[in-house]
């Protein structure tokens, strides 16, 4: 069975047979997470961009499991030099992996932390498990890039931040799901602090008057995929 978990904030966990893939793994410090990676399986971990709250536990967990680090090439570099392992790739590169594939594509925001003064640019995620394609926006404000990523790539998921402040907000959340088009939106980045607060609930009657699902899960709750 194939299956996203939602671990809070930007975090997720894809499970396939063997494989286990994390997503801005922040676990330490995030409120809302409730997920110990020393008892899953972790075969490879995506990080969007070098914000302590997406990087997050990445260097610890890839110490712990041996899996690489996939991000854009100067955050490869940075995990690297701290003993992970790690994969540089950049915008508008894809990687094929025995899960499936991740192309990285733009997002609109910084990226750094304080031990690393550049961390390259943030990233956006194109994910494919053997044809589910799986976008996660990563964090981003409103884009004209999500009109030619729903031609292109068609995703059936669209993971998208809607906390506002540092991200999109769901005003800009409900348009960006539009112009993807994928049938199942989920949203992430919110609630977290108090300065990213959303109506969750307004965000999924936005969603579901433009004739699409909305699918805002709790910590630790799944879809199959």
């Amino acid at each position: 069975m194939r299956k996203l978990t939602y671990l809070g904030h930007s975090a997720f966990y894809i499970e396939k047979d063997w494989d286990g893939v994390l997503i801005d793994p922040f676990i330490t410090g995030n409120p809302l997470a409730n997920f110990d990676y020393k008892q899953k399986r972790i075969s490879h971990i995506l990080v969007t961009h070098a914000h302590l709250d997406h990087l997050g536990d990445a260097i610890a967990i890839s110490k712990h499991s041996g899996a690489p680090i996939i991000a854009v090439v100067e955050l490869a570099h940075y995990c690297l030099e701290k003993g992970a392992k790690a994969i540089g790739i950049n915008i508008g590169g894809k990687l094929n992996l025995p899960w499936g594939s991740v192309k990285f594509l733009p997002a609109i925001h910084s990226s750094s932390n304080p031990d690393l003064p550049y961390g390259g640019v943030a990233a956006s995620l194109l994910i494919d498990i053997e044809g589910t394609v799986i976008y996660h926006a990563g964090d981003t404000s409103l884009m004209s890039d999500f009109s030619l990523i729903g031609e292109l790539y068609n995703p059936y998921y669209a993971i998208l931040p809607i906390g506002g402040f540092y991200t999109m907000d769901i005003f800009d959340a409900a348009t960006a799901a539009k112009m993807l088009y994928a049938p199942e939106i989920i949203p992430m980045h919110y609630n977290t602090f108090s300065n990213i607060k959303a109506d969750v609930q307004k965000f999924a009657d936005l969603i579901e008057a433009q004739g699409q699902k909305c699918l805002p899960l709790k910590v630790n709750e799944y879809v199959e995929l």
